[in-house]
């Protein structure tokens, strides 16, 4: 079943001086102008309304965000369908009923929806609304990790759609068979039918409920995959089509979010913010029973606040983001390590990685990205070790693996620079780091770059190449200070020998000593890390509290978060 929204009615008048109301309605649709359809239909009376037109009307009221409303009118559209004996016809409408219930959480009606779906189509097995059937059938089997029936399924609605000459279909057809194919590691042959499914997407050959269904599960299947070029282009080219399409774009929410995720890994936090705002209110007001699409818009608000050194922002957007039903890690780990508890950090990150599906790469990476960093932080290197083995199994499964090679070998060469020091040891830590910041830097994501060379800088520090250490860290802090990266950018300026006025006119002994302080160390384990006395340590303490007007740890961690000295 094609969308009526794309259809052309026989007769249709389009002037509004001859057409009647109901033709203008039709023709508004056709049109894609929903919010006029919407009015027109309103003003016929339903009882009357053809089937067709019915649901010419519900796609409309599904377009402007009436969800509830459109479900009401496709319901008469499918009992006229039924009374009538138009088996396909009811058929598709059922499947669409079952299609939007479930979008909006009645689970209960969508599967009884399905179930008439099935019933209508049982007698018409070659009718081209059987690919609905089959997709269904495809999603359900890959959901319950039955992937070779997963596959038949998805192979049937190719050979159905190609059949009927239905685009639509067809180009569905091909991305839930490559979908099929990616979660069986198959990874060649999935994104080349992706690719296929997409470039009829991009080109405009489909309606505009396929365009956006298309885009938004393209999105996803290439950020699950780590296929970063992929996802360049092609939310590049949904935010496209969301501008040309106007106001009425329910997609626009899911496109915009693709969006940030991009726009943050290439470090432009100012446009991704600005972007995750427009997701909220967008979604707010469009779709309000999508929370996890407001979840996500409230993480990468997080993960820009926790990088930029904000941390309260932070925490509040995390927890927000957690409230909306989307899962606040590996970002909230990150913050927890930020602030000084390496250990919850691993407490939160081990249930997450368990619950992360093999097939979702990239997600899985970042877990275990953040595990490598947080197991380094506690002084478990053989943890460390094993969990950048463990990335560096995963990006070997990727087929385009730029970005998961980038993560597994920043991993392991922050491993072997922790390790006891030894030449050879040193030697890989350096050739480890420079392959990483060569994958960061072609692939333009700036912020990891820096992050690379901020371990290469201690790698050449220790090998006793101080101008090597230099230009890196003269790198690192270009980068941190043009981002925004607040934190980073004063640890690079510390090193450097630069490090700008400190609030509350502490020293940078001082300061070093409160962040200490601040992430929790006792004054003996201070002393350790600074190669200091304890009495030297306590003096700082006393020049601190004297220094803030404060009179205990608690309230000298306090203003250095505050301040944003941690």
């Amino acid at each position: 079943m094609r969308r009526r929204s794309v259809r052309s009615y026989p007769g249709e008048v389009t002037s509004q001086e001859s057409a009647t109301a109901l033709e203008r309605a039709r023709a508004a649709v056709t049109q894609e102008d929903w919010a006029a359809a919407c009015r027109l239909f309103r003003a016929q009376d339903r009882a009357v309304l053809a089937p067709d037109a019915l649901e010419a009307f519900a796609d409309a009221l599904w377009w402007t965000g009436e969800p509830e409303e459109s479900i009401d009118v496709r319901t008469r559209a499918y009992a006229a369908h039924h009374a009538a004996g138009d088996r396909r016809a009811a058929g598709a409408a059922a499947w669409m009923l079952y299609y939007e219930c479930r979008d909006i959480g009645r689970a209960a009606a969508a599967g009884g929806w399905l179930n008439r779906a099935r019933h209508a189509l049982a007698a018409v097995p070659d009718c081209l609304e059987r690919c609905y059937l089959d997709w269904t059938d495809a999603e359900e089997a890959q959901g319950e990790g039955r992937h070779q029936a997963a596959l038949e399924a998805a192979q049937r609605m190719v050979r159905t759609a190609s059949r009927h000459g239905d685009p639509d279909l067809l180009a569905m057809a091909r991305q839930v068979q490559g979908s099929t194919l990616l979660a069986q590691g198959h990874v060649t042959e999935g994104l080349a039918l992706l690719d296929d499914a997409m470039c009829a997407v991009t080109a405009g050959e489909l309606s505009p409920l396929f365009t956006g269904w298309l885009y938004c599960l393209g999105l996803s299947q290439c950020m699950a995959a780590a296929e970063l070029d992929r996802a360049v282009e092609w939310s590049d080219a949904s935010m496209r089509w969301c501008a040309a399409a106007g106001g009425d774009n329910p997609f626009r929410g899911l496109c915009r979010i693709h969006r940030v995720q991009v726009l943050s890994l290439q470090g432009d936090w100012s446009r991704a913010q600005t972007e995750a705002d427009k997701v909220r209110l967008d979604v707010a007001g469009l779709l309000p029973f999508d929370r996890a699409t407001i979840g996500a818009a409230h993480y990468e608000t997080a993960e820009i606040h926790r990088r930029r050194g904000d941390l309260a922002a932070a925490e509040e957007a995390y927890t927000r983001a957690h409230e909306h039903g989307y899962h606040p890690q590996p970002g909230l780990a990150l913050l927890r390590l930020a602030q000084g508890r390496a250990q919850e950090a691993i407490a939160g990150l081990r249930p997450a990685l368990a619950a992360t599906p093999a097939t979702d790469r990239l997600a899985r990476a970042g877990l275990l990205a953040a595990l490598n960093e947080a197991a380094l932080a506690t002084g478990d290197v053989a943890q460390a070790a094993d969990v950048a083995d463990a990335l560096t199994a995963l990006a070997a499964e990727a087929h385009d693996p730029a970005l998961l090679h980038a993560m597994a070998a920043t991993a392991r060469g922050a491993v072997e620079l922790a390790r006891p020091q030894h030449p050879g040891r040193l030697d890989e830590a350096v050739r480890l780091l420079r392959q990483a910041l060569s994958h960061w830097l072609t692939l333009r994501v700036p912020y990891q770059a820096a992050q690379v060379r901020m371990l290469l800088a201690a790698a050449c520090q220790r090998a006793g190449d101080r101008e090597g250490a230099r230009l890196e860290l003269s790198a690192a802090h270009r980068v941190f200070d043009g981002l925004g990266a607040a934190p980073d950018a004063r640890r690079a300026a510390a090193l450097l020998g630069r490090e700008p006025r400190l609030p509350g006119h502490l020293t940078a002994r001082e300061a070093e000593v409160l962040r200490l302080v601040a992430a929790g160390h006792s004054n003996r384990e201070i002393a350790i890390k600074l190669t200091i006395s304890e009495h030297t340590v306590a003096r700082h303490l006393n020049n601190i509290y004297a220094k803030l007007d404060v009179s205990s740890r608690a309230a000298a961690t306090a203003y250095a978060f505050t301040h944003g000295l941690v």
